[in-house]
């Protein structure tokens, strides 16, 4: 059984920082996309970030900015987002996914089979 679990959420002030980390298993990931998507109370889910499998291509959501990093272990079979200069309307669900498509990077959720349980940020002011 294919299995994403995040760790990494939790409570952090305007200004601050969170790493999030998503670890695969039951198959590997190698040659596959993978990324963060997030949702917000009464907002559709949308694409944070997402890699492809050698990790040179990425793509981040217009509200990134700059302040997001995501990257890939490819020993862990996981894909981790650093997140700094966080604001409230950061504040969501924060889901990892993978797709089964190889070699390419699609930017929609709708592409993307596999997803994990999700790890709630929440960003005071």
């Amino acid at each position: 059984q294919v299995r994403l679990e995040e760790s990494g959420g939790g409570v952090v002030q305007a200004g601050g920082s969170l790493n999030l980390s998503c670890a695969a298993s039951g198959r590997s990931f190698r040659f596959n996309p993978m990324g963060w998507f997030r949702q917000a109370p009464g907002k559709e889910r949308e694409l944070v970030a997402v890699i492809d499998y050698s990790s040179e291509e990425t793509h981040y959501g217009d509200f990134v900015k700059g302040r997001f990093t995501i990257s890939r272990d490819y020993a862990k079979n996981s894909v981790d987002l650093q997140m700094r200069n966080l604001g409230p309307e950061d504040t969501a669900i924060y889901f990892c996914a993978a797709d089964s498509i190889v070699f390419k990077l699609p930017l929609s959720q709708s592409d993307y089979d596999y997803w994990g349980q999700g790890t709630q940020v929440t960003v005071s002011s």
